[in-house]
């Protein structure tokens, strides 16, 4: 495994999941808009545009992303609650990597979009009944999901993000 690429390891499903677990995976997600804020605290343009490895997103990338992806992951899980199984749309997110708002607009923008979509999708989570996590959606490349498995994904992809940032700060002592 690559150390830099994941810092944190690989995806790789909890099976054996409690509400305890659940809690937990729910405050991550509703604590990491404060935390990617901090991470990004004080950085330099020059710092910003620096990417984590090489080949690899800047900050700036990095932060922009989560809030898209999350954004999209917020809508995934409210129509998987009102709807039976409904397809969700994938999208190519390097290609979105390369937008011009994401290579221009400051992070604190997209960290005050995570502040909201955060907030939203703990209090939708935390509203669930135990049946619910069970609920499905079907991702066009990956097949059906349900809300436990996206639920652990995003706790695990927000700090998945935010330790490529937290490795390179501490790489470059910034």
């Amino acid at each position: 495994m690559d150390q830099i690429k994941y810092p944190v390891g690989t995806f790789s499903p909890d099976k054996d999941i409690t509400p305890a677990k659940r809690t937990a995976w729910i405050a991550e997600i509703a604590g990491l808009p404060q935390s990617v804020r901090r991470a990004v605290q004080g950085l330099s343009k020059e710092q910003l545009d620096t990417p984590y490895r090489e080949g690899g997103w800047n900050i700036r990338q990095i932060v922009h992303h989560l809030a898209d992806s999350h954004m999209n992951t917020l809508i995934r899980l409210k129509l998987c609650l009102t709807e039976r199984e409904p397809t969700i749309t994938a999208y190519n997110q390097d290609a979105w990597a390369l937008t011009a708002d994401v290579l221009t607009v400051e992070p604190h923008v997209s960290v005050g979009i995570l502040e909201g979509v955060h907030a939203r999708m703990a209090a939708l989570l935390s509203s669930l009944a135990p049946a619910d996590f069970a609920r499905t959606f079907r991702h066009p490349e990956r097949g059906p999901m349900d809300v436990d498995l996206t639920l652990q994904t995003y706790a695990w992809h927000g700090r998945h993000h935010l330790a490529q940032i937290s490795a390179l700060r501490q790489r470059q002592d910034w």
